[in-house]
């Protein structure tokens, strides 16, 4: 391991301890930005202080954000996304098709929009694309985050999460639609003057196993004007569909198919 001067390492601390950033500090006095960061550490823990990662959290700081995308995201999170806690901190994933770059490219900039500090990946899997955002404070924005699966728990919004929605309906229901629903093209033929005719039209879905979730769904589809009924399969009943023609118009003016 490389030796260093004790006049290199008392200047570094002494711009840690102005906030300088390692990396500013490293190229500065041509050093590895890791010894900067030992460094540091170490300078801490002589102190007795303790470090707190640097945090946006609108929860923790009563900051404002954007409620736009937040709306967007909690559909997201609802539909098909989960938080996976760790130690020290937990990062929230939105799974997406690989083939729908505009999701995968909103997903992404709606987690910046709401807590701009914490790092956004991607990570590839096959056929799918995992959107990830790492930090501790993802559970104060989702307070639904608990043990188990979504289905299996109850699943109710805060008072302002609720607030959020009813002044963005449509933000949800687009995260909604773009995680856990699509929108297809139905066919039926019908008998006219003897010839049997085939006509397509437009419908939207949304499937997903909690009565809790499918409710603030079509909750808020009530609250625009969207018309809907249950669809079930066997004696389940996961589908929320959407076909009569207004209101097929709405989701397709306000929200879209996937891409």
């Amino acid at each position: 391991m490389e030796q260093h001067s004790p006049s290199i390492r008392a200047q570094a601390v002494a711009l840690t301890r102005q906030g300088v950033p390692n990396r500013t500090v490293a190229e500065r006095l041509n050093t590895p930005r890791g010894t900067i960061g030992w460094w540091r550490s170490e300078d801490r823990k002589a102190r007795g202080e303790t470090y707190e990662q640097p945090t946006d959290c609108p929860r923790c700081t009563g900051c404002s954000f954007d409620e736009t995308a937040y709306a967007y995201l909690l559909g997201l999170y609802l539909g098909d996304g989960h938080i996976i806690s760790k130690p020290k901190q937990h990062h929230l994933s939105i799974f997406c098709d690989a083939t729908q770059t505009g999701l995968i490219a909103a997903a992404e900039d709606a987690m910046r929009r709401v807590m701009p500090l914490p790092s956004v990946k991607q990570r590839f899997k096959p056929g799918c694309v995992e959107v990830k955002s790492y930090t501790k404070h993802w559970t104060c924005m989702f307070p639904q985050h608990g043990p188990g699966k979504k289905h299996d728990r109850l699943i109710a919004l805060e008072p302002w999460q609720q607030a959020i929605v009813d002044a963005h309906p449509w933000e949800f229901i687009r995260g909604l639609i773009h995680s856990d629903g699509c929108r297809i093209t139905n066919w039926t033929t019908r008998l006219v003057a003897g010839e049997r005719k085939r006509y397509e039209y437009p419908r939207y879905f949304f499937t997903n196993k909690s009565d809790d979730i499918r409710r603030l769904f079509t909750d808020t589809l009530d609250k625009v004007g969207v018309e809907w009924t249950t669809l079930a399969r066997g004696s389940d009943p996961f589908n929320i569909s959407i076909a009569r023609k207004a209101s097929v118009a709405l989701m397709d003016t306000h929200v879209g198919p996937k891409h």
